[in-house]
């Protein structure tokens, strides 16, 4: 995978602001590229990273009930703007043989947050993660955030999107309404 091209982002950062008419060497703005450059690299390092990768530590357990996090801080980037959406994922999933630690499934959501994408993408990368690894029978992932194209620009208004992604056994039927009573989506049973 490619690395960031931070010293491009600073040269196409000091040209917007060029474009916007600002002067790119007053004092303020003279290191600002070089931030930003800094900031893309961090926001995007999802892109550089494959989700199910991080699902490769498994913990034998006689457990064969649904396994749930709820409220897994996201910050992610609308690909439609590159303005900032964030909020909360909440995963569900059924169990085959194993199980993962709690923090793997923070820390699935949060790589495959750190990209441009849509919301709906992030769960949907998820629940396929937690399926394909072979980890889960099926995967439920509940996605809430409130985006910066909505909140800064266009209606100016602080509104949550919720979406649903499913896959596997949980994709349907009882047990889709059942990981969705256990992800918080009451609404949405």
């Amino acid at each position: 995978a490619s690395e960031v091209d931070q010293p491009r982002i600073q040269a196409a950062v000091r040209e917007i602001l060029a474009a916007i008419g600002e002067d790119v060497d007053r004092n303020g703005l003279v290191e600002t590229p070089a931030r930003v450059a800094r900031m893309y690299a961090e926001i995007c390092a999802g892109l550089h990273e494959v989700p199910a990768e991080h699902l490769t530590k498994v913990f034998e357990a006689d457990h064969d009930e649904m396994v749930m996090v709820r409220d897994i801080p996201l910050y992610s980037l609308c690909e439609h703007h590159l303005l900032p959406f964030e909020g909360f994922a909440s995963v569900v999933y059924e169990p085959r043989a194993a199980i993962v630690g709690l923090g793997t499934l923070a820390t699935v959501v949060e790589v495959t947050a750190r990209r441009p994408q849509l919301q709906e993408r992030v769960g949907e990368m998820v629940a396929q993660a937690l399926v394909t690894s072979g980890v889960a029978s099926g995967a439920l992932v509940l996605v809430s955030a409130i985006h910066g194209c909505v909140s800064y620009r266009g209606p100016k208004q602080r509104l949550t999107t919720v979406t649903v992604a499913a896959e596997g056994s949980l994709a349907e039927g009882t047990k889709r309404h059942e990981a969705l009573l256990l992800a918080g989506g009451e609404d949405w049973v």
